[in-house]
């Protein structure tokens, strides 16, 4: 276990014998809570790009993406292999014959190893996964869900759109496959103690999924979060105690689940608050250093869990 926790970037090497890096993906897909279906503002703190690059909206294709990420994550991070990361929106939004097209021409070029998609509980079913397992027999695939939080009162505030059942429904049609389950969680989001986060990180060891992604809530211009902000309806944790929290999180997971990610990577130009989450080296400096000032590690208090729940 690198600092303390399963890293990915670890589990990766281990996996492919090299350094494997991620290209991010601007497929152009939509999202059920922005195209009105569910809401037309979206999730409070999603702002116009929906974590994407804007890439799709400059009609730069798939392929051409990739040709140019690849020598600059090359350079930068001694990077042999590649994982087609589909992160802008919502991207299993669209039919199968849509999502077969997107994904294939990803998986054409020969230095993509894996393939992971974004994407929302409530946008799966049988058929869409079913598709998603065929490049399983090739590639590794991830799919990962977007939860934020296993409180529904919490759902319901930040305008998500789903519940947690929803979400519990996804991993049950998930489950039995080849693809590997990651999940997205948000620390600090309008008003969830430490306690709630605690119980989102005892619900996730439960399930038994195979990877996490932790950030905090960070506010970007032009969202419905930044009014609030503006207006004192809500806060944003301080770095210390975010790593307060997210080392008590990591506590709680079993240590076989790998670890994506610790903290986001805001765009510097819309970011409103907080400041410090630019400060991604150092954020995961402190963590490795609490981590080691408590003596502790990922999974120390997993046993104190439940065991795994049976979702049949």
């Amino acid at each position: 276990m690198t600092n303390r926790y399963r890293n990915f970037n670890s589990y990766l090497r281990k996996r492919f014998g090299c350094r494997v890096q991620k290209i991010t993906i601007d497929a152009g897909f939509s999202c059920p809570n922005r195209d009105g279906t569910l809401s037309s503002t979206g999730c409070i703190f999603c702002d116009g790009n929906g974590s994407g690059t804007g890439a799709a909206r400059r009609n730069e294709s798939i392929r051409s993406q990739i040709q140019q990420a690849k020598p600059r994550l090359a350079a930068r991070y001694k990077a042999e292999k590649f994982i087609a990361y589909f992160q802008a929106f919502t991207n299993t939004y669209a039919s199968c014959d849509v999502l077969r097209q997107k994904y294939s021409e990803a998986l054409a070029d020969p230095d993509i190893v894996g393939l992971a998609i974004g994407t929302r509980p409530d946008c799966v079913d049988e058929e869409k996964l079913s598709l998603i397992e065929e490049y399983t027999a090739t590639h590794m695939v991830w799919i990962e869900y977007g939860l934020q939080s296993i409180h529904n009162r919490t759902l319901k505030r930040i305008n998500r759109g789903h519940m947690f059942e929803d979400f519990l429904q996804a991993i049950r049609m998930t489950r039995g496959r080849d693809i590997l389950i990651c999940v997205h969680v948000i620390l600090g989001l309008p008003g969830e103690s430490k306690q709630d986060v605690l119980e989102t990180a005892e619900a996730l060891a439960k399930l038994d999924v195979d990877g996490i992604k932790i950030h905090s809530l960070y506010v970007l211009k032009n969202t419905p979060l930044a009014r609030l902000y503006a207006s004192g309806g809500v806060m944003v944790l301080d770095q210390s105690t975010y790593v307060d929290w997210t080392v008590s999180f990591l506590e709680r997971l079993p240590q076989k689940m790998v670890i994506q990610r610790l903290t986001g990577d805001p765009n510097p130009s819309s970011l409103v608050a907080p400041k410090w989450a630019l400060e991604k080296q150092q954020t995961l400096f402190y963590i490795n250093k609490t981590l080691e000032e408590r003596d502790t590690c990922q999974g120390k208090l997993y046993t104190r869990c439940s065991k795994k729940e049976n979702l049949s």
